[in-house]
């Protein structure tokens, strides 16, 4: 299935291997969500519930959106009509391996955290998988159509659309510094890309923002 993909997909680029699959964490009837998502729009969700030291996790993927991806997989050929469904998905299978990372480690993550990994993730998921399929060509266009035509949800409260502004801003700036790693690997990430990508993912949010000051 094309979401098992995306998560070793991810799992290879930055050497987090799971024991869990993301299927085994999937939602797709909108009924089965609690009352106040379910009247949400959005196609993809990530809920995490607490019971002590237990940590639950489901994803809500929209049926369509899978069904889509189902018959057009970007694994094989990542393209402008199903490249929106595909930074969608990617979007929740990276919060389902970060999380799921992190709390082998038992390591709380932050929301900041969260959707800046997973804009990072769409970014070098995008460039990756347009390299290997077109070798001779680079994805420029990849930083603008991600972060520059970003658009908030309206529904957001002001705190979370800050967040979200942030991850966005912090994202686009440490990707730029990736999109000139990227030029000069060939053969997907290898050497300073990787070591880059690698260290960055296992940093807490503070870390991260600190090096992108830093470096980006």
């Amino acid at each position: 299935m094309v979401l098992t993909q995306l998560q070793d997909l991810l799992a290879g680029i930055y050497d987090v291997p799971l024991a869990h699959d993301v299927r085994d964490f999937l939602v797709t009837d909108r009924r089965c969500l609690p009352l106040t998502a379910g009247m949400s729009r959005s196609d993809e969700q990530l809920f995490v519930a607490t019971d002590g030291d237990t940590v639950g996790v489901s994803l809500y993927l929209d049926p369509r959106l899978v069904e889509r991806l189902q018959r057009s997989n970007p694994l094989d050929a990542l393209h402008a009509g199903n490249l929106a469904d595909y930074w969608t998905a990617l979007e929740g299978v990276s919060h389902f391996v970060y999380l799921a990372w992190h709390a082998g480690f038992d390591r709380a993550v932050s929301l900041l955290e969260l959707e800046l990994q997973a804009e990072i993730d769409k970014y070098v998921g995008s460039c990756w998988l347009l390299r290997r399929q077109s070798p001779r060509r680079f994805p420029a266009e990849v930083h603008r159509l991600l972060f520059g035509r970003a658009r908030l949800d309206p529904e957001l409260t002001a705190e979370r659309a800050a967040v979200y502004r942030a991850a966005s801003d912090y994202a686009a700036r440490f990707c730029r510094r990736i999109e000139r790693l990227l030029r000069d690997a060939h053969d997907g990430p290898a050497g300073e890309l990787t070591a880059e990508l690698r260290r960055f993912y296992r940093l807490s949010d503070l870390r991260k923002i600190a090096h992108i000051r830093d470096r980006a």
